[in-house]
C-alpha cells in the first residue's frame, strides 16, 4: 500500500493521501510503501521530508487498515479457488551433530563468547570450534558429521544464547544496554585534496565520505520512459570486501550497494539547497572502510559531515540509526520482545528486525524495515520509532560537536560558479552560430557554461580570473547599448558614407562621414582604416534599431576655420 502526504490542491492543507498520484508524490512530503498481513506490518520503505513520528504512525495505521481489506479479498479468492498447498521436503537435521555440540558446549561456555569488537569475539568462537573438532575427531573421520555441521550448530546455539541474554537480562554481546549507542568518532578533512571529506565511525563501522562539487552541467541525466530527468545530488555507496576482512573479485556494483546508496541519497535529498541558492552539482561517495553493522546509516552521517565540510549549505544535518528486535515468539511478537538501538552485525543476523530510520531534529527523512517474524503491531513500531528518535538526536549532537555548522567558504580546490541573468532572447547571441561563440569562450577562458531557458547563465571556472574573463565576455555580448554611452570600438567596415564600428561583439554602429572629424572629410579612408580602434559615442537608435555614432563629439573643438581632409 502506498501513502503520500501533501495538499490535494494548491494552497490546501496537507493531509495523508491513500494511493497518491505521481504528481502528488512529487509535490508532497512523504512517499511510504507498506506491506503486511491481516494481523501485522511486514515491510516498510519510505522517503520523506522531515515527517514527524506521529504523522508517520498515522500513515502506517491507514496503510494497514487498507492492507487488511485487501487481505480479506484475497482470502475470499482462496475460498473460491481452494488451491492445494505445495509439498516441500526439508533437509533432514543432523541430530548427531546437534547432540554432540549440546553434550560438550555449556551455557557458561557460550556466555564467554563476549566482547566489544569482532576481533575479540571471533578468536573465542574459533577456539570453541577447535575444541569441538578435537573432541569429535573420530566422528569427523568416519564422516558421521562434518566440521561444517558442527560449526553451523554451534553458530545456532550462540545465536540462541545471545537472544536469551537480551530477552532475560537485557545483556548484549558487547555489553551495551539495549538503548545504548556504540562510541562515535569523527575526523574531518582526512583527505586534503577533495572539496570535502569526513570519516564517521560508530563502533567498528567506519565510513569515509568524499564530497565533490561540480558544474551544473555535470548533473546526472537519467533516461526515463516519459522524459529525461537530471539529478543535482548523487550518492554512491561502496562496500569493498576488505571492510569485513574478506578477499573477493571486484566486479559490478551489487544490488545491496545500489540499495544502500539510494537510502542515503533519499535521506539527504530533502536537505539539499535549491539551485538558486547553491548551483553546484553535488556528488558524495561513501567508502565503507570497516563494517560491523549499520554501514548505510554511517554513510548518511558521514555524507552530512562531508557536505558541511565542503561548504554545502544543507538545510539541516541528517543522521541515521538501525534499530533491531528480539522476540520470544516469532509467530506473535507481542508475547515478549526487546527493541535494540544501533544494532551490530551479529544482532542483525540473529535478530528479528532491521529497521533503519534517518532524519533531522525536526522529523524523519527515510525509513526501511525488513523483519524475520510474521509481522509487527503498530504499538511495537511506535516504540521503535520513539527509541530511534532519541538515538538520532544523540547522534546529531555528537556530529555537531565536530562541526557545529556548515563552513562558509568553499575549498580552494572547488570550482567557482558565477551567475548572470540575460534576456532569453539573447541566449542565441551567447551560443552563436552552431555554438561557435560559446565554444570560443569556454576554450579561451577554460570554463564551462550552462544556460537555462529563463536566461540564467552559470559560468563554472577553476579560478576567479578565468571566471571573471568569461563573465565580462558574456556581458559584452549581451550588453544593450544606450544613447549617450561611449565605446572604444573597432572599425570593421568602410563605406563611402561612413565607417561601421563594432561596439560589442555582434553589435555594429555607423559613424557617418560627417561625424568623423571636426573638419570636413572627403574620404573616410583618410581618417580611419579597417581594424583601427575608434572612440565613439552613441547618439541615436533609430526606428529600425540601428545605432548612429559620432567620433566628432568626443574631439576637442578647434578655434577658427579648419581645412578639409582628403582630396577635393
Amino acid at each position: 500500500m502506498r501513502i503520500g502526504y501533501g495538499a490535494l490542491e494548491e494552497g490546501g492543507a496537507e493531509q495523508l493521501i491513500l494511493n497518491p498520484t505521481y504528481k502528488q508524490i512529487e509535490s508532497g512530503r512523504l512517499d511510504l510503501v507498506v506491506a503486511g498481513t491481516l494481523d501485522a506490518i511486514t515491510m516498510v520503505e519510505a522517503g520523506s521530508n522531515e515527517i514527524t513520528e506521529d504523522i508517520m504512525l498515522e500513515a502506517l495505521e491507514i496503510a494497514h487498515r487498507e492492507i487488511k481489506r485487501l487481505c480479506e479479498l484475497q482470502m475470499q479468492l482462496v475460498e473460491m479457488v481452494q488451491p492445494k498447498a505445495m509439498e516441500v521436503k526439508f533437509m533432514a537435521k543432523k541430530m548427531s551433530a546437534e547432540e554432540a555440540v549440546d553434550q560438550m558446549v555449556t551455557k557458561e561456555m557460550l556466555d564467554e563468547i563476549f566482547g566489544v569488537t569482532k576481533k575479540e569475539i571471533k578468536p573465542k568462537i574459533h577456539d570453541l570450534e577447535e575444541k569441538l573438532f578435537v573432541q569429535y575427531a573420530t566422528q569427523l573421520e568416519s564422516k558421521e558429521f562434518s566440521k561444517r555441521d558442527l560449526a553451523e550448530v554451534l553458530n545456532s546455539r550462540l545465536e540462541k544464547n545471545m537472544r536469551a541474554n537480551i530477552l532475560e537480562h537485557e545483556r548484549r554481546i558487547d555489553g551495551r544496554k539495549i538503548d545504548e549507542i556504540r562510541p562515535i568518532s569523527v575526523v574531518l578533512d582526512l583527505l586534503p585534496r577533495p572539496h570535502g571529506s569526513a570519516l564517521f565511525q560508530r563502533g567498528e563501522t567506519q565510513a569515509l565520505t568524499i564530497t565533490t562539487l561540480g558544474a551544473p552541467g555535470d548533473a546526472q541525466i537519467i533516461d526515463s520512459m516519459d522524459e529525461d530527468v537530471t539529478k543535482r545530488y548523487i550518492h554512491y555507496y561502496s562496500f569493498p570486501p576488505y571492510s569485513v576482512g574478506e578477499v573477493k573479485q571486484l566486479r559490478g556494483v551489487s544490488r545491496r550497494e545500489i540499495g544502500h546508496g539510494d537510502l542515503a541519497e533519499r535521506s539527504l535529498d530533502p536537505m539539499i539547497p535549491s539551485k538558486e541558492v547553491f548551483p553546484y552539482t553535488i556528488m558524495c561517495v561513501s567508502e565503507i572502510t570497516s563494517c560491523n553493522g549499520s554501514s548505510s546509516m554511517a554513510s548518511v552521517c558521514g555524507s552530512t559531515l562531508s557536505m558541511m565540510a565542503a561548504g554545502v549549505p544543507i538545510k539541516r544535518p541528517v543522521a541515521g540509526v538501525a534499530m533491531g528486535l528480539v522476540v520470544k515468539d516469532k509467530d506473535d511478537a507481542s508475547k515478549g520482545y526487546k527493541i535494540l538501538t544501533d544494532i551490530q552485525g551479529m544482532e542483525d543476523f540473529a535478530g528479528d528486525m532491521d529497521f533503519k530510520v534517518t532524519g533531522t531534529t525536526e522529523g524523519i527523512n527515510a525509513l526501511q524495515m525488513d523483519i524475520k517474524v510474521k509481522g509487527l503491531s503498530l504499538s511495537i513500531m511506535k516504540e521503535a520509532l520513539d527509541q530511534a528518535k532519541k538515538a538520532r538526536l544523540f547522534i546529531l549532537g555528537e556530529m555537531l560537536k565536530a562541526l557545529p555548522q556548515t563552513r562558509t567558504e568553499l575549498s580552494k580546490y572547488a570550482p567557482l560558479i558565477s551567475t548572470i541573468h540575460i534576456d532569453p532572447s539573447q541566449i542565441r547571441d551567447v551560443i552563436g552560430k552552431g555554438g561557435e561563440t560559446i565554444q570560443k569562450i569556454t576554450a579561451e577562458c577554460g570554463v564551462s557554461i550552462d544556460i537555462e531557458q529563463d536566461g540564467l547563465v552559470l559560468v563554472t571556472a577553476p579560478d576567479q580570473a578565468s571566471g571573471q574573463k568569461a563573465v565580462e565576455w558574456i556581458n559584452r555580448i549581451t550588453y544593450v547599448p544606450k544613447v549617450g554611452d561611449v565605446f572604444e570600438g573597432t572599425v570593421v567596415r568602410i563605406m563611402d558614407f561612413g565607417a561601421f564600428v563594432e561596439l560589442v561583439p555582434g553589435k555594429d554602429g555607423l559613424v557617418h562621414i560627417s561625424q568623423l572629424a571636426n573638419e570636413r572629410v572627403n574620404r573616410v579612408e583618410d581618417v580611419v582604416k579597417v581594424g583601427d580602434k575608434l572612440k565613439v559615442k552613441l547618439m541615436e537608435i533609430d526606428d529600425m534599431g540601428r545605432y548612429n555614432l559620432s567620433h566628432k563629439v568626443l574631439l576637442p573643438r578647434s578655434e577658427g576655420p579648419t581645412p578639409a581632409r582628403g582630396g577635393s
